[in-house]
């Protein structure tokens, strides 16, 4: 009886000791996780990405009024961004879409019987600056996933075609609307977007995106404003008559003055997913001088 009552203290202290020892422990590894989490912080840099995308490229204008997703073509574009800090980035980056439209997918009576139609190859340059919502570091598991917005400036190239007869004209050398020289086949872009992105490895990230451009030109299909006089002298050809007014195939014949288009300018869509790698950096945290 009186060593159970002497044992009994002792057997409680050391039950007491192993739940603190494994508190110490547990504390310790957290406290060491932790630790490691800021030290990867504090040494890893994010410093950018280069990478590519593909998707598709879809065309508004005065031939899709409607904004119909229908029929919309291949786009692909590279680019490169520098990463300032945990949110925002300055993106330069090269696209391409293929881009047309028909008056024949509309099913207003009036634009079947304009009977235009256009393709185009669009190529653009463009500096966006992104931002993201989440803090994205690549290397720790929390942080590899992040929506983001985009908005930026550049410029684009284009020419349009059309075919007929069989032949296929560049619309722009035929000044369809009686222009006294051709309008410029480069205008100005401002991408709008939103995408999100993952961090799938150390190294590989993979994103899908929207961007929406606003264009400074109304030139894109071919089509902006009225029908010009047939008589007029800037018409280089009986061809750029026959794509001026292609209503001819349905036995209408427009006056000079009435509208062809609706004199506003054209926009276009990409959505594309695709794959960027990250560029890092590591530094050395700064520590106190010693005296």
């Amino acid at each position: 009886m009186l060593t159970t009552i002497y044992i009994a203290p002792y057997l409680m202290y050391m039950r007491n000791s192993f739940m603190v020892s494994r508190l110490l422990v547990l504390l310790l590894f957290v406290s060491f996780s932790f630790s490691a989490k800021s030290q990867l912080q504090e040494t890893f840099s994010h410093n950018g990405e280069f990478g590519f995308s593909v998707g598709l490229g879809h065309y508004f204008g005065d031939l899709d009024p409607n904004v119909a997703l229908d029929h919309s073509k291949i786009a692909f574009g590279v680019f490169y961004s520098k990463q300032f800090g945990n949110y925002v980035s300055l993106k330069a980056s090269v696209n391409y879409a293929a881009l047309g439209y028909s008056d024949a997918y509309s099913k207003n009576l009036w634009q079947k019987q304009r009977n235009l139609s256009f393709d185009s190859d669009v190529w653009e340059f463009s500096l966006s600056g992104n931002f993201n919502f989440f803090k994205f570091y690549p290397e720790i598991a929390v942080f590899r996933f992040t929506p983001y917005i985009s908005l930026g400036i550049g410029a684009m190239t284009f020419n349009p075609y059309a075919s007929m007869s069989g032949n296929t004209y560049f619309l722009r050398s035929m000044k369809t609307e009686g222009q006294s020289s051709p309008y410029s086949n480069v205008a100005l872009v401002a991408p709008l977007g939103m995408g999100v992105k993952y961090n799938v490895s150390d190294n590989v990230n993979v994103f899908a995106e929207l961007i929406y451009r606003f264009t400074s030109t109304g030139y894109l299909d071919d089509v902006y404003g009225v029908y010009a006089d047939p008589s007029a002298k800037n018409f280089p050809n009986d061809a750029s008559l026959h794509l001026q007014d292609r209503s001819y195939q349905y036995g209408i014949f427009h006056k000079a003055g009435e509208q062809r288009g609706n004199s506003r300018n054209d926009s276009y869509a990409t959505f594309q997913v695709g794959l960027s790698f990250n560029i890092e950096g590591y530094h050395c945290p700064m520590k106190p001088l010693l005296y």
